[in-house]
């Protein structure tokens, strides 16, 4: 059995945040059809296009450590997601459900945003020079993600989940 160490570590939580991005694909969709706002709906799409390119970054780095691109079940984001189809179905034609949805996705970005800044450090940390701008890249989008998430519902979702 291989020894249990960083290297170990880091492919482990490469697996782990390659599977969530391909359910996050998956999800995006039906956020941004369950949004009602136009501004809801293209910033879900847009993060649907952006998730697109780091599921592609992520192949690049599984190539540069030498392994094979594989997902392994991630519960974390299973449940986060599964908390945003919640409420997508419990607040439907309300006029909460876009800052409940707004929410939903932030949760997610925190998680990626954890990922991805552990799996920079540590490649950092195992001199893998080539991977290091990858998850970087991904990490900067990953938080401009969640500041422009949070500017909408400061703006938009928020106030008209307030006044209903």
């Amino acid at each position: 059995m291989p020894e249990k160490n960083l290297e170990m570590l880091f492919y482990e939580n490469l697996k782990d945040i390659f599977y969530a991005e391909r359910q996050i694909l998956k999800a995006l969709p039906k956020m941004a059809r369950a949004a009602q706002g136009a501004e809801c709906k293209a910033a879900f799409e847009k993060h649907k296009e952006q998730t697109e390119t780091h599921v592609e970054r992520l192949q690049q780095v599984f190539e540069l450590i030498g392994k094979r691109a594989q997902g392994k079940t991630c519960e974390a984001i299973q449940g986060i997601i599964a908390e945003g189809e919640e409420i997508a179905e419990d607040f439907k034609g309300s006029p909460a459900l876009d800052a409940g949805l707004i929410s939903a996705a932030q949760a997610v970005e925190h998680y990626e945003i954890a990922r991805y800044g552990t799996l920079k450090t540590w490649a950092t940390q195992l001199g893998l020079k080539d991977v290091v701008p990858l998850l970087d890249a991904t990490l900067q989008e990953e938080g401009a993600t969640d500041k422009a998430l949070s500017k909408l519902a400061i703006s938009a979702a928020n106030p008209k989940a307030k006044a209903a």
